[in-house]
């Protein structure tokens, strides 16, 4: 087999390091190796991969755990399709007969899954996109911070005053409300003092 025919490197991507697997179109294991995903692991794998000009990323997870590091290899100009942890579990127990999984052997069932299965999705470096998935996350993030908050308050307030306060309250009535609050307990002053703050 030629460094010039195409192969599939299957990863296996966790936070810390990523298990590779390079097979031939004929299932041919032509390499293996454990690199970790810090800027000189990552450079050493890229170069170890380098061997192979026609190569292509098969990373489980691109969308989870492998995101990081598949975003690498795009920026990189690497191509790299993904493959979803279903079909490589399935993989897995066909190719061992049983479901036992290391890290090995999940790099081997996604470099499986690469070789045998067309259709699988490519990744496209696209800017916009990831801009817009930040912003998504960061207003969920504070959508969730919101609510908590909201419901820590609820719950003092309902301790505080009886009956608690409205639903839909405010910060202005919050404010106003707390304004009226004298603390009879222990447990209401560094309550109230909190709200206030």
């Amino acid at each position: 087999m030629g460094p010039s025919q195409r192969v599939v490197i299957g990863m296996d991507p966790h936070e810390r390091s990523a298990t590779i697997e390079v097979m031939a179109g004929d299932e041919t294991i032509l390499g293996t190796g454990r690199f970790g995903t810090d800027r000189d692991g990552y450079r050493a794998m890229v170069k170890y991969a380098q061997q192979w000009t026609d190569r292509i990323w098969a990373v489980e997870g691109c969308h989870g755990i492998g995101r990081h590091i598949a975003t690498r290899l795009l920026a990189d100009g690497e191509q790299v399709v993904d493959v979803p942890p279903k079909l490589s579990a399935r993989a897995r127990v066909f190719a061992t007969g049983q479901g036992r999984k290391t890290d090995a052997t999940d790099a081997h069932s996604i470099a499986l899954v690469g070789t045998r299965m067309a259709g699988l999705r490519p990744l496209v470096n696209d800017e916009q996109l990831a801009v817009l998935r930040i912003l998504a996350d960061r207003r969920r993030s504070l959508g969730d911070d919101h609510t908590r908050m909201v419901s820590q308050l609820h719950q003092l307030l309902l301790e505080l005053v009886p009956g608690g306060a409205k639903k839909s309250l405010s910060a202005a009535q919050a404010k106003v409300l707390l304004a009226t609050v004298r603390p009879r307990t222990l447990r209401g002053r560094p309550a109230a003092g909190w709200l206030r703050s």
